[in-house]
């Protein structure tokens, strides 16, 4: 059975048709959720601990939103129990002069996922149909072809051995004006706030559309798009956490067969 939030390949989209208050029927504190959200954190280490042991597989999670969307909560609390020697995070930021005078994805490959290792992208490749879209950055001629290469490379890459899984973080526009209006109230959270933020939120339209095209255009049987409800932090928590699990639970990572035969080594005092 699909999961409920998958954006199936060559299908329309429409955030509208998403809740994102939708919480399962569930609520936040409940043994329930608080016992699935451990289990599925316990299976992720479990798998990559394996993963990171055999060597010849390796997962790449991408995630998307509007800002404040919490891509930096789900990183904290999602992925905290994972070892960071086999983990890392990339965030992708305004391109230098020298990123620019490559292909758009030049500055991504090199920050793919070995084998045996596990990387998130905190924005990613798709900025360049999103960010470059709603504000002219390149004409729609050169963004329009960027569905096809942003497909092409990620086929490329799980050809490779690289599964590959992506979330969009969908909050509703009053979600985003109340996280922007705690982060003013609380001064640990001031040094997220930007002068853009009040622009960017005023382009809400603009960058729904751009969404909606980038999910139904690049999200693929080898490449899946999810659209998390992302209003209620645990429970965007929860379901992000469990896809992961099975996801890593699936691709079935195995332990290595020894290099020397156990049965007769023995340790010296």
């Amino acid at each position: 059975m699909a999961h409920p939030f998958l954006v199936k390949p060559d299908t329309k989209v429409k955030l509208s048709d998403h809740d994102p208050d939708e919480r399962g029927g569930l609520k936040k504190g409940d043994p329930e959720v608080k016992q699935r959200l451990r289990d599925s954190r316990r299976m992720m280490s479990e798998c990559q601990e394996r993963m990171y042991a055999e060597g010849k597989q390796s997962l790449l999670i991408v995630l998307q939103a509007m800002d404040a969307g919490g891509k930096d909560g789900t990183i904290n609390h999602v992925m905290r129990g994972l070892n960071p020697q086999a983990c890392q995070i990339r965030s992708f930021k305004q391109p230098s002069a020298l990123e620019l005078q490559h292909d758009f994805l030049w500055r991504i490959h090199e920050w793919t996922p070995r084998k045996g290792h596990i990387v998130v992208f905190n924005r990613s490749h798709y900025e360049d149909v999103l960010v470059v879209r709603v504000h002219n950055i390149v004409p729609k001629a050169v963004w329009r072809k960027r569905y096809e290469h942003i497909n092409n490379f990620e086929k490329l890459l799980h050809d490779g051995g690289t599964r590959i899984i992506k979330f969009f973080l969908h909050i509703s526009k009053d979600e985003q004006k109340q996280r922007f209006e705690q982060r003013i109230a609380n001064p640990a959270k001031h040094w997220k706030l930007s002068p853009a933020d009040n622009k960017e939120r005023k382009l809400w339209g603009e960058y729904t559309k751009a969404y909606e095209e980038t999910l139904a255009r690049c999200s693929t049987d080898y490449a899946p798009w999810y659209v998390i409800p992302a209003n209620r932090k645990w429970y965007r928590n929860l379901v992000i956490a469990e896809i992961l699990a099975q996801t890593l639970n699936d691709m079935d990572p195995q332990w290595p067969e020894p290099v020397v035969d156990v049965s007769k080594l023995v340790i010296e005092d």
